[in-house]
């Protein structure tokens, strides 16, 4: 089933992510801190990956993230349009894939993290060049 892990999505917008979510017929699962350690394949139940114990050297992160699996394209391009609709930003988002399915959740969101950042320096940059 597609559906979307919800990390540290405050309590009114995680009511109105929840609502967008039921609306376009997706699963929702809200992950507790204490399972950042966790790969994304665990978090995401997919096969192969029940028996992953936490890396014990992850610690838990506070910001927003939302994860997408197995979302096809008009469920993708539903949520994303809801989000902007609905006024959810969500800064971090991302994608279950191969690559990352065996990254702990906490890894993901370093990456996406450091992304964000670069492309906010980049854009600052250029709106300051032009």
């Amino acid at each position: 089933m597609a559906q979307v892990l919800l990390f540290n999505i405050g309590a009114d917008k995680r009511r109105r992510i929840r609502f967008l979510l039921l609306k376009l017929g997706l699963g929702c699962r809200e992950i507790p801190p204490e399972e950042h350690a966790r790969v994304l394949g665990q978090l995401a139940g997919k096969d192969g990956f029940a028996a992953e114990a936490p890396d014990p050297a992850e610690t838990p992160f506070t910001g927003e993230m939302l994860v997408m699996d197995g979302l096809d394209s008009k469920q993708f391009h539903g949520l994303l349009d809801g989000l902007r609709r609905e006024r959810c930003p969500v800064a971090l988002k991302a994608v279950v894939t191969g690559q990352n399915c065996r990254w702990t959740a906490a890894r993901l969101f370093r990456e996406l993290s450091a992304e964000h950042e670069a492309m906010k320096k980049a854009s600052a940059k250029s709106v300051h060049q032009a």
